[in-house]
Protein backbone atom coordinates (compact mmCIF):
# COMPACT_ATOMS: atom_id res chain seq x y z
CA UNK A 1 0.00 0.00 0.00
CA UNK A 2 1.13 3.48 -0.44
CA UNK A 3 2.37 5.65 2.89
CA UNK A 4 -1.22 6.43 4.46
CA UNK A 5 0.09 10.27 4.64
CA UNK A 6 0.37 10.57 1.03
CA UNK A 7 -2.92 9.10 0.27
CA UNK A 8 -4.80 11.10 2.64
CA UNK A 9 -3.14 14.43 3.10
CA UNK A 10 -5.06 17.42 1.89
CA UNK A 11 -3.41 19.86 0.00
CA UNK A 12 -5.16 22.56 -2.08
CA UNK A 13 -4.72 22.52 -5.57
CA UNK A 14 -4.37 24.65 -9.27
CA UNK A 15 -3.71 24.42 -12.62
CA UNK A 16 -1.37 25.61 -15.12
CA UNK A 17 -1.54 26.05 -18.97
CA UNK A 18 1.57 24.90 -20.39
CA UNK A 19 2.37 25.26 -24.30
CA UNK A 20 1.30 21.97 -25.21
CA UNK A 21 -1.99 22.97 -23.72
CA UNK A 22 -1.83 20.32 -21.37
CA UNK A 23 -3.01 21.00 -17.69
CA UNK A 24 -0.81 20.14 -15.10
CA UNK A 25 -2.24 19.11 -11.42
CA UNK A 26 0.10 21.34 -9.53
CA UNK A 27 0.56 21.26 -5.82
CA UNK A 28 1.18 23.87 -2.87
CA UNK A 29 4.09 22.08 -1.90
CA UNK A 30 7.35 22.56 -4.64
CA UNK A 31 7.18 18.78 -6.17
CA UNK A 32 6.32 17.60 -9.21
CA UNK A 33 6.35 13.82 -8.18
CA UNK A 34 4.18 11.49 -6.82
CA UNK A 35 4.45 7.52 -5.10
CA UNK A 36 3.36 4.85 -7.31
CA UNK A 37 3.32 0.95 -7.28
CA UNK A 38 5.25 0.29 -11.08
CA UNK A 39 7.34 -1.90 -13.27
CA UNK A 40 9.77 -1.38 -15.28
CA UNK A 41 9.54 -5.14 -16.97
CA UNK A 42 7.61 -8.59 -17.13
CA UNK A 43 8.16 -10.76 -14.67
CA UNK A 44 7.14 -12.03 -11.31
CA UNK A 45 6.10 -9.99 -7.78
CA UNK A 46 9.90 -9.05 -7.66
CA UNK A 47 9.18 -6.83 -10.77
CA UNK A 48 6.95 -4.31 -8.29
CA UNK A 49 8.03 -1.77 -6.80
CA UNK A 50 7.08 1.46 -4.88
CA UNK A 51 8.48 4.36 -6.79
CA UNK A 52 8.68 7.49 -4.84
CA UNK A 53 9.18 9.66 -8.27
CA UNK A 54 6.64 9.59 -11.07
CA UNK A 55 5.60 12.82 -12.54
CA UNK A 56 2.19 14.08 -11.47
CA UNK A 57 -0.16 13.16 -13.83
CA UNK A 58 -1.77 16.10 -16.36
CA UNK A 59 -4.95 16.83 -18.15
CA UNK A 60 -3.76 16.08 -22.26
CA UNK A 61 -7.99 15.78 -23.31
CA UNK A 62 -10.48 18.23 -22.49
CA UNK A 63 -12.90 14.93 -21.40
CA UNK A 64 -10.33 14.42 -18.65
CA UNK A 65 -10.31 14.13 -14.90
CA UNK A 66 -7.90 13.89 -12.28
CA UNK A 67 -8.65 11.94 -9.43
CA UNK A 68 -6.88 11.83 -5.83
CA UNK A 69 -6.58 8.11 -5.27
CA UNK A 70 -8.19 7.32 -1.31
CA UNK A 71 -8.93 3.50 -2.09
CA UNK A 72 -7.60 0.81 -5.08
CA UNK A 73 -7.99 -2.71 -5.65
CA UNK A 74 -5.96 -5.11 -8.10
CA UNK A 75 -7.66 -7.88 -10.54
CA UNK A 76 -6.23 -10.59 -12.12
CA UNK A 77 -5.85 -8.63 -15.17
CA UNK A 78 -3.01 -6.67 -13.04
CA UNK A 79 -1.39 -9.73 -12.19
CA UNK A 80 -1.45 -11.55 -15.51
CA UNK A 81 -0.04 -8.04 -17.04
CA UNK A 82 2.83 -7.46 -14.46
CA UNK A 83 3.73 -11.02 -16.29
CA UNK A 84 3.50 -9.57 -20.02
CA UNK A 85 -0.10 -11.05 -21.23
CA UNK A 86 -2.09 -8.88 -23.32
CA UNK A 87 1.40 -6.68 -24.15
CA UNK A 88 0.79 -6.58 -27.57
CA UNK A 89 -2.32 -5.56 -28.18
CA UNK A 90 -2.20 -3.05 -25.05
CA UNK A 91 0.85 -1.41 -26.79
CA UNK A 92 -1.47 -0.89 -29.80
CA UNK A 93 -3.99 0.54 -28.00
CA UNK A 94 -1.83 3.21 -26.33
CA UNK A 95 -0.53 4.19 -29.68
CA UNK A 96 -2.31 2.71 -32.23
CA UNK A 97 -0.36 4.38 -35.10
CA UNK A 98 3.34 4.27 -33.48
CA UNK A 99 3.47 8.15 -33.76
CA UNK A 100 5.77 8.06 -30.55
CA UNK A 101 9.63 6.84 -30.99
CA UNK A 102 9.62 5.75 -27.31
CA UNK A 103 6.50 4.15 -25.73
CA UNK A 104 4.52 4.54 -22.83
CA UNK A 105 4.57 0.83 -21.53
CA UNK A 106 7.10 1.42 -19.24
CA UNK A 107 7.27 2.39 -16.20
CA UNK A 108 3.68 0.59 -16.00
CA UNK A 109 1.72 1.48 -13.08
CA UNK A 110 -1.23 -1.11 -12.29
CA UNK A 111 -4.32 -1.52 -10.70
CA UNK A 112 -7.58 -0.93 -12.38
CA UNK A 113 -10.46 -0.11 -9.91
CA UNK A 114 -10.13 3.32 -7.95
CA UNK A 115 -12.31 5.81 -5.22
CA UNK A 116 -11.65 9.15 -4.86
CA UNK A 117 -11.85 12.78 -5.09
CA UNK A 118 -11.62 14.67 -8.09
CA UNK A 119 -9.26 17.26 -8.25
CA UNK A 120 -9.14 19.15 -11.74
CA UNK A 121 -11.44 18.53 -14.61
CA UNK A 122 -10.67 19.26 -18.66
CA UNK A 123 -12.73 22.01 -20.00
CA UNK A 124 -15.38 19.77 -21.03
CA UNK A 125 -15.68 18.12 -18.27
CA UNK A 126 -19.34 19.82 -16.93
CA UNK A 127 -20.55 16.58 -14.87
CA UNK A 128 -18.23 16.41 -12.06
CA UNK A 129 -16.28 19.66 -10.01
CA UNK A 130 -13.28 18.90 -7.63
CA UNK A 131 -14.38 17.44 -4.34
CA UNK A 132 -16.73 14.99 -6.10
CA UNK A 133 -16.38 11.53 -4.32
CA UNK A 134 -16.18 9.04 -6.95
CA UNK A 135 -15.35 5.69 -8.35
CA UNK A 136 -13.91 4.51 -11.69
CA UNK A 137 -12.60 1.61 -13.32
CA UNK A 138 -9.70 2.59 -15.37
CA UNK A 139 -9.00 0.26 -19.32
CA UNK A 140 -5.92 -1.42 -19.00
CA UNK A 141 -3.84 0.21 -21.62
CA UNK A 142 -3.91 3.32 -19.46
CA UNK A 143 -1.95 3.89 -16.52
CA UNK A 144 -3.22 2.31 -13.00
CA UNK A 145 -4.68 3.45 -9.90
CA UNK A 146 -2.05 2.28 -7.52
CA UNK A 147 -0.98 5.80 -7.41
CA UNK A 148 -1.51 9.14 -5.52
CA UNK A 149 -3.29 10.38 -8.74
CA UNK A 150 -4.71 8.91 -11.82
CA UNK A 151 -6.39 10.52 -14.51
CA UNK A 152 -9.48 8.97 -16.13
CA UNK A 153 -11.97 10.04 -18.96
CA UNK A 154 -15.58 11.34 -17.87
CA UNK A 155 -17.13 9.48 -19.43
CA UNK A 156 -15.15 6.52 -17.35
CA UNK A 157 -16.08 7.88 -14.01
CA UNK A 158 -18.72 7.98 -11.93
CA UNK A 159 -20.08 9.59 -7.95
CA UNK A 160 -19.28 7.04 -6.16
CA UNK A 161 -22.60 5.54 -3.79
CA UNK A 162 -23.05 6.90 -0.78
CA UNK A 163 -23.63 3.56 1.28
CA UNK A 164 -20.22 2.59 0.57
CA UNK A 165 -16.90 3.71 1.93
CA UNK A 166 -13.82 4.50 -0.26
CA UNK A 167 -12.20 0.84 0.38
CA UNK A 168 -15.30 -0.82 0.03
CA UNK A 169 -16.33 0.88 -3.30
CA UNK A 170 -12.84 0.38 -5.10
CA UNK A 171 -13.49 -3.58 -4.85
CA UNK A 172 -16.26 -3.05 -7.19
CA UNK A 173 -16.41 -1.64 -10.86
CA UNK A 174 -13.85 -3.46 -12.82
CA UNK A 175 -15.91 -7.08 -12.00
CA UNK A 176 -18.65 -4.66 -11.94
CA UNK A 177 -18.37 -3.64 -15.65
CA UNK A 178 -16.98 -6.99 -16.83
CA UNK A 179 -20.38 -8.55 -15.54
CA UNK A 180 -22.47 -5.71 -16.98
CA UNK A 181 -20.97 -5.84 -20.20
CA UNK A 182 -21.03 -9.91 -20.62
CA UNK A 183 -24.87 -10.08 -19.22
CA UNK A 184 -26.44 -6.64 -21.00
CA UNK A 185 -24.37 -5.58 -23.66
CA UNK A 186 -23.62 -8.93 -25.28
CA UNK A 187 -26.11 -11.13 -23.74
CA UNK A 188 -29.04 -8.50 -23.65
CA UNK A 189 -30.30 -8.52 -20.54
CA UNK A 190 -31.98 -5.82 -19.00
CA UNK A 191 -33.87 -5.11 -16.05
CA UNK A 192 -37.52 -5.42 -18.46
CA UNK A 193 -36.57 -9.29 -19.90
CA UNK A 194 -35.01 -11.00 -17.20
CA UNK A 195 -38.45 -12.08 -15.01
CA UNK A 196 -38.55 -15.64 -15.03
CA UNK A 197 -35.65 -16.64 -17.03
CA UNK A 198 -33.12 -19.38 -15.73
CA UNK A 199 -29.51 -17.87 -15.75
CA UNK A 200 -26.60 -20.35 -15.02
CA UNK A 201 -23.30 -18.96 -13.67
CA UNK A 202 -19.98 -20.56 -14.05
CA UNK A 203 -17.59 -19.06 -11.03
CA UNK A 204 -20.03 -17.67 -9.32
CA UNK A 205 -18.08 -16.67 -6.37
CA UNK A 206 -15.44 -14.73 -7.63
CA UNK A 207 -15.59 -10.98 -7.75
CA UNK A 208 -17.52 -10.96 -11.48
CA UNK A 209 -19.79 -13.81 -10.64
CA UNK A 210 -20.98 -12.46 -7.23
CA UNK A 211 -21.81 -9.38 -8.69
CA UNK A 212 -23.34 -11.11 -11.61
CA UNK A 213 -25.95 -13.27 -8.51
CA UNK A 214 -27.07 -10.03 -7.38
CA UNK A 215 -27.54 -8.44 -10.48
CA UNK A 216 -30.09 -11.32 -11.86
CA UNK A 217 -31.88 -11.35 -8.94
CA UNK A 218 -32.47 -7.53 -8.99
CA UNK A 219 -33.75 -7.79 -12.58
CA UNK A 220 -35.61 -10.86 -11.45
CA UNK A 221 -34.46 -13.82 -12.77
CA UNK A 222 -33.64 -17.34 -11.59
CA UNK A 223 -30.33 -18.31 -10.49
CA UNK A 224 -28.36 -20.98 -10.55
CA UNK A 225 -24.62 -20.82 -9.19
CA UNK A 226 -21.63 -23.16 -9.90
CA UNK A 227 -18.79 -22.84 -7.13
CA UNK A 228 -16.95 -25.37 -4.18
CA UNK A 229 -19.04 -26.14 -0.82
CA UNK A 230 -16.62 -22.89 0.98
CA UNK A 231 -18.94 -20.65 -1.00
CA UNK A 232 -21.89 -22.04 -0.55
CA UNK A 233 -23.27 -19.44 2.33
CA UNK A 234 -21.53 -16.54 0.40
CA UNK A 235 -23.71 -17.00 -2.85
CA UNK A 236 -27.13 -17.71 -1.28
CA UNK A 237 -26.48 -15.16 1.00
CA UNK A 238 -26.23 -12.81 -2.44
CA UNK A 239 -29.42 -14.40 -3.73
CA UNK A 240 -28.44 -17.74 -5.79
CA UNK A 241 -31.77 -20.26 -5.84
CA UNK A 242 -29.97 -23.08 -6.43
CA UNK A 243 -26.11 -23.59 -5.74
CA UNK A 244 -23.84 -26.79 -7.22
CA UNK A 245 -20.58 -27.81 -5.92
CA UNK A 246 -18.27 -28.54 -8.94
CA UNK A 247 -15.99 -30.06 -5.80
CA UNK A 248 -18.92 -32.85 -4.94
CA UNK A 249 -18.96 -34.33 -8.09
CA UNK A 250 -19.29 -33.61 -11.71
CA UNK A 251 -20.74 -30.93 -12.12
CA UNK A 252 -22.36 -32.12 -15.67
CA UNK A 253 -24.10 -34.74 -13.77
CA UNK A 254 -25.49 -32.34 -10.91
CA UNK A 255 -27.27 -29.83 -14.02
CA UNK A 256 -29.01 -32.82 -15.67
CA UNK A 257 -31.92 -33.09 -12.91
CA UNK A 258 -32.27 -29.23 -13.33
CA UNK A 259 -34.55 -27.28 -16.06
CA UNK A 260 -32.27 -25.87 -19.20
CA UNK A 261 -31.28 -22.21 -19.24
CA UNK A 262 -31.86 -19.05 -20.83
CA UNK A 263 -28.80 -17.28 -20.15
CA UNK A 264 -25.46 -18.79 -19.06
CA UNK A 265 -22.40 -16.69 -18.09
CA UNK A 266 -18.86 -18.37 -17.89
CA UNK A 267 -16.14 -17.25 -15.84
CA UNK A 268 -14.23 -20.75 -15.93
CA UNK A 269 -13.53 -21.67 -19.37
CA UNK A 270 -11.61 -24.61 -19.88
CA UNK A 271 -13.26 -28.20 -20.83
CA UNK A 272 -16.60 -26.25 -19.33
CA UNK A 273 -17.60 -24.96 -23.13
CA UNK A 274 -17.36 -28.02 -24.31
CA UNK A 275 -20.54 -29.54 -22.39
CA UNK A 276 -22.11 -26.04 -20.97
CA UNK A 277 -23.79 -24.91 -23.85
CA UNK A 278 -25.72 -28.55 -23.91
CA UNK A 279 -28.02 -26.75 -21.12
CA UNK A 280 -29.43 -24.45 -22.94
CA UNK A 281 -32.67 -23.77 -24.10
CA UNK A 282 -32.43 -24.82 -27.74
CA UNK A 283 -33.94 -22.18 -30.63
CA UNK A 284 -35.45 -20.02 -28.18
CA UNK A 285 -32.69 -17.31 -28.38
CA UNK A 286 -30.88 -18.85 -25.13
CA UNK A 287 -27.57 -17.04 -25.20
CA UNK A 288 -23.89 -18.79 -23.74
CA UNK A 289 -21.24 -15.73 -23.02
CA UNK A 290 -17.73 -16.13 -22.10
CA UNK A 291 -15.23 -14.11 -20.58
CA UNK A 292 -12.58 -16.37 -21.30
CA UNK A 293 -11.20 -16.01 -24.97
CA UNK A 294 -7.71 -16.64 -26.48
CA UNK A 295 -8.01 -12.78 -28.22
CA UNK A 296 -5.06 -11.18 -26.10
CA UNK A 297 -2.92 -14.72 -26.25
CA UNK A 298 -3.54 -14.89 -29.55
CA UNK A 299 -2.06 -11.30 -30.43
CA UNK A 300 0.82 -12.40 -27.75
CA UNK A 301 2.03 -15.24 -29.28
CA UNK A 302 1.16 -14.73 -33.08
CA UNK A 303 1.86 -10.83 -33.68
CA UNK A 304 -1.18 -8.34 -34.15
CA UNK A 305 -2.10 -9.55 -37.59
CA UNK A 306 -2.11 -12.95 -37.43
CA UNK A 307 -3.66 -13.20 -34.27
CA UNK A 308 -6.67 -11.04 -35.09
CA UNK A 309 -6.91 -13.61 -37.98
CA UNK A 310 -6.76 -16.55 -35.52
CA UNK A 311 -9.18 -14.79 -33.15
CA UNK A 312 -11.72 -13.93 -36.15
CA UNK A 313 -11.24 -17.51 -37.14
CA UNK A 314 -12.22 -19.27 -33.94
CA UNK A 315 -14.58 -16.93 -32.85
CA UNK A 316 -16.88 -17.07 -36.47
CA UNK A 317 -16.21 -20.64 -36.32
CA UNK A 318 -17.85 -21.22 -32.95
CA UNK A 319 -20.80 -18.55 -33.12
CA UNK A 320 -21.59 -20.45 -36.63
CA UNK A 321 -21.57 -23.80 -35.66
CA UNK A 322 -23.48 -23.21 -32.12
CA UNK A 323 -26.06 -21.35 -33.62
CA UNK A 324 -26.94 -24.27 -36.38
CA UNK A 325 -27.57 -26.00 -33.03
CA UNK A 326 -29.92 -23.10 -31.88
CA UNK A 327 -28.59 -21.46 -29.36
CA UNK A 328 -25.99 -18.50 -29.42
CA UNK A 329 -22.20 -18.29 -28.92
CA UNK A 330 -20.50 -15.08 -27.49
CA UNK A 331 -17.60 -13.64 -26.10
CA UNK A 332 -17.37 -10.88 -23.68
CA UNK A 333 -14.56 -8.43 -22.54
CA UNK A 334 -14.75 -5.46 -19.70
CA UNK A 335 -15.80 -1.92 -21.10
CA UNK A 336 -15.38 1.05 -18.99
CA UNK A 337 -18.57 3.42 -18.32
CA UNK A 338 -19.59 5.61 -16.12
CA UNK A 339 -23.14 5.62 -17.26
CA UNK A 340 -23.25 1.76 -16.24
CA UNK A 341 -21.12 2.68 -13.18
CA UNK A 342 -24.04 4.97 -12.66
CA UNK A 343 -26.49 2.18 -12.54
CA UNK A 344 -24.31 0.04 -10.55
CA UNK A 345 -24.46 2.59 -7.90
CA UNK A 346 -28.08 3.33 -7.41
CA UNK A 347 -28.31 -0.58 -7.18
CA UNK A 348 -26.27 -0.28 -4.37
CA UNK A 349 -27.81 2.76 -2.92
CA UNK A 350 -31.43 1.19 -2.81
CA UNK A 351 -29.97 -2.09 -1.28
CA UNK A 352 -30.60 -4.39 -4.07
CA UNK A 353 -26.60 -4.71 -4.53
CA UNK A 354 -24.75 -5.64 -1.09
CA UNK A 355 -20.57 -5.66 -1.05
CA UNK A 356 -19.66 -9.26 -1.03
CA UNK A 357 -17.45 -8.49 2.27
CA UNK A 358 -20.80 -7.46 4.31
CA UNK A 359 -22.01 -10.99 2.98
CA UNK A 360 -19.39 -12.81 4.37
CA UNK A 361 -19.21 -10.64 7.71
CA UNK A 362 -23.09 -11.31 8.00
CA UNK A 363 -22.71 -14.96 7.55
CA UNK A 364 -19.70 -15.14 10.14
CA UNK A 365 -22.29 -13.48 13.26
Amino acid sequence: MLPPALLHRAVPARLLLDPGCARWLSLSCPRQVMPAWVINCYGQNNVLQLASNMMLPFIRLPNEVIIRVHAASLNPIDVNMRSGYGATALNIRRDPLKIKTTGDEFPLTLGRDVSGVVMECGLSVSYFKPGDEVWAAIPPWKQGTLSEFVVASGNEVSFKPKSLSHTEAAALPYVGLTAWSAMNQIGGLNQNNCAGKRILILGASGGVGTFAIQLMKAWGAHVTAVCSRDAKSLVTKLGADDVIDYKSGDTEEQLKPLPLFDFILDNVGGSTEKWALNFLKRWSGATYVTLVTPFLLNMDRLGVADGMLQTGITMGTKAVKHLCKGVHYRWAFFTPSGVFLDEIAQLVDSGKMVHPAHAVNENAL
